[in-house]
C-alpha cells in the first residue's frame, strides 16, 4: 500500500473512496481485530501488506479513534 503513506491519505481511502463511515463503533471493531494476531482477517492483513503496515493502519485507527471521542 504504498499509497498509503499518511493518516489523511488513509483517511480518504476509506470514507471518500471505500465509502466506510468513522464511527467509533467501527473504528473499536477494527482495532480489536487488528490487535488481535488469532484474528483470521489479522493474519490475512500481515500476509497481504506485512507488519509494518499493520502496525501503520492500528496507529491510525487509534487516531481515528481519539477524533471520534
Amino acid at each position: 500500500m504504498d499509497s498509503l503513506k499518511t493518516y489523511d491519505d488513509w483517511k480518504h481511502c476509506i470514507t471518500a473512496l471505500c465509502g466506510i463511515p468513522l464511527t467509533l463503533p467501527y473504528v473499536e471493531q477494527r482495532l480489536t481485530a487488528l490487535r488481535d494476531p488469532a484474528d483470521f482477517s489479522t493474519q490475512k492483513f500481515i500476509t497481504t501488506w506485512g507488519e509494518d503496515h499493520l502496525a501503520r493502519v492500528i496507529g491510525w485507527f487509534e487516531q481515528a479513534e481519539r477524533e471520534l471521542q
